[in-house]
């Protein structure tokens, strides 16, 4: 009967679940609160601040300067970033020349980041002058179609002092930029009148943002998302929050290429007016640190965050009395972690459920209200849920009984770059996104993920792919049989654990299997162990049974 659920009674977020939110986008949002906000601090990273009007004026300047360098409406303009000042300036700077910004995860391999920018038709790219990320761009830059790299550099964003003694005694960590007219210094980059070309959108339609997913699959997937698709998801996600105000302090330890604090760190923040404590990458200790120094006022992380932070030492010694709200997402949330963390810190900790195809978040414990530890919460404002039939989605699940969770909203992508048949799949017929994950609604109306019909592995709030690891498994000649499946693990949630048997005459360890296999990995791709066993089990036609060995680990 094609029913979904109604919300309008028997909602406990503060706010109309049926609303509207008119088009809006990303440049014109940024344009308001900087017009209200101009000099109110927008970024504080690592104790050095940028006001909103200053970051607006870094912005209008990386437009002009793409604009002088043949980018406009049409072109892909890719972030290979960490949590710099830098990243900021490109996205909304991308944007603003008309560009669609595509994110890039700066644990890439070269070939990971080559076959995405091939496949998104990325024309420039952004990365910083660090070991960790200027060589494997560098080499994307010879061996792909990309036109030009942009290089900030490491130290540029930080206050003075650190960024004397970052030259001093961390030069090891910095790379050297080639003599190549394809480099462009982000500092030559932005020499410019900082006046753009006026560029118009059309937020409903025109990408803002190309966010890889790899879907039930593994093969990589560009979720196209509009302006309005992000600016709504940071409006709904406000309008669930009561106590948001102007001058909250956001802590930005969620890495900025991850879906998840696009919506609720950056792009929220910036809606809000408020400021975000950016650190670089997670360290608990800066984070910690960050929490007292800069009085944040909400926290969006994984559950992993949460644990390292209870774990580490300088805990008791935290002013945790500014925290007011943190919301989890990317993997489960462990009922006994987040009593811990609450106990601990007095803050509210809440349990949020999104994808990459729904600009980060669907649905959400209640920040003040019933929280129902376990589950994913009520969906977010204007967002609409079913209960599909698990083996076909044109039917409703049966009443009472789990069903294939599907969604609609303003925040769910426009399809998959490039890919008509992955949308056809994504789907239904009538235009809701299939989750892949299964679900119940109880009689609160508390939605709960129950199993997952994909495969994909959660590790700290990033999505890791069996078949990846197996490919690469299979590349090994002693290896003739691999599954990889995800093994609960204490700190990280969920890791990868692969089981393999081996071809006839070799003698191989499963520890050398790992000690080969990791450094081909991301590294959140890295397994936990290789397994090696004189069977793995197999179906009736003699397929690998990757949900008996599951049975079999419990995992």
């Amino acid at each position: 009967m094609n029913t979904p659920y109604d919300w309008s009674t028997d909602y406990h977020h503060p706010t109309d679940w049926d609303q509207l939110f008119a088009p809006l986008s990303l440049p014109d949002m940024l344009a308001a609160s900087v017009a209200r906000r101009g000099d109110a601090p927008m970024l504080d990273f690592l104790g050095r601040q940028y006001g909103y009007a200053e970051v607006a004026r870094g912005v209008a300047r990386v437009a002009r300067g793409l604009q002088q360098r043949g980018v406009g409406k049409g072109s892909r303009v890719g972030l290979f970033l960490p949590n710099v000042p830098h990243y900021v300036a490109a996205y909304y700077g991308a944007l603003a020349a008309g560009a669609t910004v595509v994110n890039f995860s700066p644990l890439y391999t070269v070939a990971e980041l080559e076959a995405q920018v091939e496949d998104s038709g990325t024309d420039t790219l952004f990365t910083v002058s660090a070991n960790a990320l200027l060589p494997t761009a560098l080499k994307v830059l010879d061996g792909s179609s990309l036109r030009q790299l942009i290089v900030g550099s490491v130290a540029g964003g930080l206050p003075a002092a650190k960024s004397v003694l970052y030259r001093l005694f961390k030069r090891d960590e910095v790379a050297a930029l080639p003599d190549d007219p394809r480099v462009i210094r982000f500092s030559t980059l932005i020499d410019n009148d900082g006046q753009p070309a006026p560029v118009p959108i059309d937020a409903e339609k025109d990408i803002a943002l190309i966010q890889y997913t790899g879907g039930t699959t593994g093969t990589p997937k560009g979720a196209m998302l509009t302006h309005q698709n992000l600016t709504a998801n940071a409006r709904q996600v406000n309008a669930i929050d009561p106590d948001h105000e102007a001058g909250d302090r956001i802590l930005g330890a969620l890495p900025f290429f991850h879906v998840f604090a696009n919506t609720c760190v950056l792009n929220r923040t910036v809606l809000n007016g408020g400021m975000i404590a950016m650190l670089p990458r997670f360290d608990a200790k800066q984070a910690l640190q960050a929490i007292t120094r800069t009085k944040t006022t909400a926290l969006p992380g994984v559950p992993t965050m949460y644990q390292a932070l209870l774990d580490h030492p300088d805990l008791a010694k935290t002013d945790f009395s500014s925290l007011r709200i943190c919301i989890s997402g990317g993997a489960p949330m462990p009922a006994e972690l987040r009593e811990k963390f609450v106990t601990a810190t007095g803050a509210s900790l809440v349990e949020g459920y999104g994808l990459t195809e729904s600009s980060g978040v669907v649905s959400t414990n209640p920040y003040e209200g019933p929280v129902k530890p376990g589950t994913i919460g009520q969906p977010l404002p204007a967002t609409h849920l079913r209960l599909v039939d698990k083996e076909d989605p044109s039917r409703d699940a049966p009443a009472g009984e789990p069903g294939e969770l599907v969604v609609k909203g303003p925040q769910i992508m426009k399809g998959y770059w490039n890919q008509p048949g992955a949308d056809a799949d994504s789907f239904t017929v009538d235009g809701w996104l299939r989750t892949g994950d299964v679900a119940v609604i109880d009689d609160d109306k508390y939605v709960r993920i129950v199993d997952r019909l994909k495969d994909m592995i959660a590790v700290g709030g990033f999505k890791v792919y069996p078949s990846v690891i197996e490919a690469h498994l299979y590349e090994h000649p002693a290896v003739k049989e691999a599954i990889v499946l995800g093994v609960p693990d204490a700190y990280r949630g969920e890791a990868p654990k692969a089981f393999v048997t081996l071809e006839d005459g070799f003698n191989i360890s499963g520890e050398a299997l790992t000690a080969w296999l990791n450094p081909q990995l991301g590294k959140h791709e890295r397994v936990n162990a290789v397994e090696v066993r004189l069977n793995l089990p197999k179906t009736m036609i003699g397929k690998l049974d990757r949900k008996a060995l599951r049975a079999e680990e419990g995992a």
